[in-house]
């Protein structure tokens, strides 16, 4: 059996989102500060979760600098940190789950624990995706995260981003196992019909085949002789309308010799040479 698309989806967003949740998690670049007064015009400050850089014309690049702000005291980087924290070991644990479920090796994967698989994975894209939303709301405001007064200006950084990225594909992923259950719950749902000795189910309304009795035909008017080619049953019944009269002969006949009279005046008529002619009684085929 192939590997379903979801759960080839799946596999193969999840992995990415791993890796840019935990570059987000470890690089300090959550967010930039810049506009120094006391400083050169080009030094800019990374602040992320754990750490802080300061960079100069992206040339010089020292970390491990003092939190004069109290920033890594603030309630948003505390919960970020946890959260995701949290978020990488689930999708560890999702990964894990999955590659048991969907293994490509065996003829039919394991719909269950790949369904599950995208349920834990699901939930790593919240917990990544809640701190990064929160962290973004309060990136300006300087009474949550401390930052420098103005002029000192705050932008968002690279890490966010990837954090942001990496929640979203997170959450496809594991959209897209979850729904290795659906073969699961069908299968299931066909046993336990069976089970049971469900009826099948019925046609709709529109495929419901009505035999109509078909209506009484008009009797035809036809002339049957001595009763034959009569169909089946018409004896029984009773007869409808009424009975042809036989035709009429097609030509007519007569029974007596209409040349006979013609054939005597002949015979008579080189010897007697009168002019009264002979008129025969009988008709003849021009008198016809």
């Amino acid at each position: 059996m192939r590997t379903p698309v979801v759960m080839t989806v799946g596999m193969v967003l999840a992995p990415c989102a791993l890796l840019l949740n935990l570059v987000s998690t470890l690089a300090p670049g959550w967010r930039l500060v810049k506009g120094f007064l006391d400083q050169p015009v080009d030094v800019v400050l990374y602040q992320g979760l754990w750490d802080m850089c300061r960079e100069q014309s992206s040339r010089e690049r020292e970390c491990g600098q003092p939190d004069e702000w109290n920033y890594f005291t603030a309630e948003p980087v505390l919960v970020a940190r946890g959260l995701m924290v949290t978020s990488l070991a689930t999708t560890a644990l999702g990964l894990l789950l999955a590659s048991l479920g969907v293994r490509c090796w065996r003829d039919k994967p394991h719909f269950v624990l790949a369904g599950l698989s995208g349920l834990v994975l699901f939930a790593a894209g919240l917990c990544s995706l809640i701190p990064v939303s929160w962290y973004s709301h309060f990136l300006r405001d300087r009474d949550v995260l401390p930052a420098p007064a103005s002029p000192v200006t705050v932008h968002v950084s690279y890490s966010l981003v990837l954090g942001y990225l990496g929640s979203c594909l997170l959450l496809l992923g594991g959209f897209s196992l979850g729904l290795s259950f659906a073969p699961w719950c069908e299968e299931r749902c066909r046993r336990r019909r069976k089970a049971s000795g469900a009826y099948p189910r019925r046609s709709s309304i529109s495929t419901v085949s009505v035999d109509w009795p078909e209506p009484a035909l008009t009797p035809a008017i036809k002339y049957y002789p001595d009763g034959q080619n009569r169909p089946r049953g018409a004896a029984s019944k009773r007869e409808v309308g009424f009975r042809m009269p036989r035709p009429p002969p097609k030509a007519y006949t007569n029974p007596v010799d209409v040349l006979g009279g013609e054939a005597a005046a002949e015979s008579h008529g080189a010897s007697s040479h009168t002019t009264r002619p002979y008129h025969s009684s009988l008709p003849c085929d021009s008198d016809l």
